[in-house]
């Protein structure tokens, strides 16, 4: 029986980052997918990585990432790569969420970096935030997804086993560490298609 819905923000709550990514990849003559392929190389100790364990600060970060996509073979402004990272709001997650929250225990789980402002998501997020019982970043909590600590931090705080918890996210790579604990998975590429799926699994209307 599921007892608590676990919910990624960029690419789930909120529109793709990579949508984003592709736009400035188009707009200054990059290859297709080539910041996807920086932050994929060497993974768990790039520049991504440790930004989002913050062990490097922005401007570490944008210094780290423009040698990381040099020595791949191009020049990256990485101010605009983290400019990126501005999602729209997906306005059926956010009334999805308000439902699930009257029933269920709520969780936001979150690679993100310390901006200098306490409230990260800035703005009208600062409300979706409130909806959540539980919130995790990986700024604060020095794991990050996918590793395991990271997961394991979310259901202490939730009190729940994994086997009662269904977490969505829109990379494979983080919804593997979850599903590999007992958690049901749901991957977010299209989110109706997702949400009519997470309907499903909590038996309420979404």
């Amino acid at each position: 029986m599921i007892r608590a819905v676990l919910f990624d923000f960029g690419g789930v709550i909120l529109s793709s980052p990579f949508e984003a990514f592709a736009a400035y990849e188009r707009r200054v003559g990059l290859p297709m997918d080539f910041i996807r392929t920086v932050n994929s190389t060497n993974p768990d100790d790039n520049a991504w990585a440790r930004l989002e364990r913050s062990e490097v600060d922005l401007d570490g970060f944008v210094s780290e990432f423009e040698t990381e996509a040099l020595a791949l073979g191009h020049s990256v402004d990485g101010n605009e790569v983290i400019a990126c990272l501005a999602g729209e709001v997906r306005p059926r997650m956010v009334t999805a969420l308000r439902t699930i929250k009257a029933h269920h225990r709520t969780a936001l789980l979150t690679n993100n970096f310390l901006t200098g402002n306490p409230d990260w998501s800035g703005g009208a997020n600062g409300s979706i935030l409130e909806l959540f019982d539980v919130v995790v970043e990986s700024a604060q909590v020095g794991v990050r997804k996918p590793e395991q600590r990271f997961y394991e931090i979310a259901l202490e705080r939730l009190g729940v086993p994994a086997e009662s918890a269904v977490f969505l996210d829109d990379l494979g790579v983080n919804l593997k560490p979850a599903r590999d604990m007992g958690m049901t998975t749901i991957k977010v590429v299209d989110p109706d298609v997702a949400l009519d799926e997470l309907s499903a699994l909590v038996g309420l209307e979404l």
